[in-house]
């Protein structure tokens, strides 16, 4: 038993599905030896999933800078999240977790020929995070120091780990990291500065991962008249930010109005964060009225 999982969950498996608690995969998965596989989270509200054909297309993406070749179509992959959403998140707020991994095969760092690639998808409950958006979190600024292909949504999450891990012994709720003095991302979050009346975030490079939330806040400032700029952003510019955000699949998006102990701008959550927000709240109260 695992504390706060319940082993009669369905899941998806191999083209199976199974209880959470009778799947299995061989101990010679390049996902457990090498980390060798991507994921990506698709949430859902009330059972509905939302904006999954952005992630969608970059599980597609992720798959081809693995050269990780599966037997599925966008088709495919759409009917496992909304299969799996009917088995086990009908009505709920959850996320459907995708992770594919190379397969199983001898140990050998190579790539191996000829194995069926493992496919797993489970679904989990979430809470929307009501609190937060209304009193904002804190956060504390890291050096970045994870490998250089951070675009990629890979398993292999160790440096993402430690930097999460740095901010639970800091007593707050995120880290803001920066590379070389600039400005990257948070440990599972896309970080946004606001300045002047001008949405910021950081350009689309292997530094960071392109979010599917950093494209639909774009979108949304665009609907605002809100200006946006993707460029690279000093530290010095985050720490005299007039709003900083985070956002993420399951967090949405939240304003951090506390930075290395010194609120950010007026220390409360911010006018162009509160318009974002309600933008962002009318998207997924649209779901309701899908057929």
């Amino acid at each position: 038993m695992i504390a706060g999982v319940d082993p009669d969950t369905i899941v998806y498996l191999n083209g199976d599905y199974v209880r959470l608690g009778d799947a299995t995969i061989s101990v010679l998965d390049r996902g457990f030896i090498f980390g060798d596989g991507i994921y990506d989270v698709v949430p859902a509200y009330q059972g509905k999933p939302f904006q999954m054909e952005d992630h969608l297309a970059r599980l597609e993406r992720n798959l081809a800078a693995l050269s990780l070749e599966t037997a599925f179509t966008r088709q495919d992959w759409e009917g496992l999240v909304l299969d799996i959403l009917a088995r086990s998140g009908k009505g709920r707020d959850c996320m459907v977790y995708i992770q594919v991994t190379r397969g199983v095969a001898k140990r050998d760092h190579a790539f191996p020929e000829g194995v069926r690639p493992t496919v797993f998808c489970m679904v989990t409950p979430f809470d929307r995070p009501h609190t937060q958006r209304e009193h904002g979190v804190r956060a504390i600024s890291i050096e970045d120091l994870r490998w250089l292909r951070c675009d990629i949504k890979s398993i292999s999450l160790l440096g993402n780990v430690l930097a999460k891990q740095q901010a639970v012994e800091a007593g707050v709720d995120e880290v803001v990291q920066f590379r070389d003095g600039w400005l990257t991302e948070g440990a599972s979050s896309n970080i946004w500065v606001v300045k002047d009346g001008v949405l910021l975030a950081p350009p689309r490079n292997q530094y960071i991962l392109e979010g599917v939330r950093y494209r639909l806040l774009e979108q949304l400032a665009a609907q605002a008249d809100i200006a946006f700029e993707a460029r690279p952003i000093s530290q010095e510019e985050v720490q005299q930010a007039d709003e900083l955000m985070m956002s993420s699949a399951t967090r949405e998006v939240l304003p951090i109005v506390e930075l290395d102990g010194q609120p950010v701008g007026a220390g409360i959550p911010g006018p162009i964060y509160n318009c974002l927000r309600q933008g962002y709240d009318a998207l997924i109260a649209a779901l309701g009225d899908e057929a």
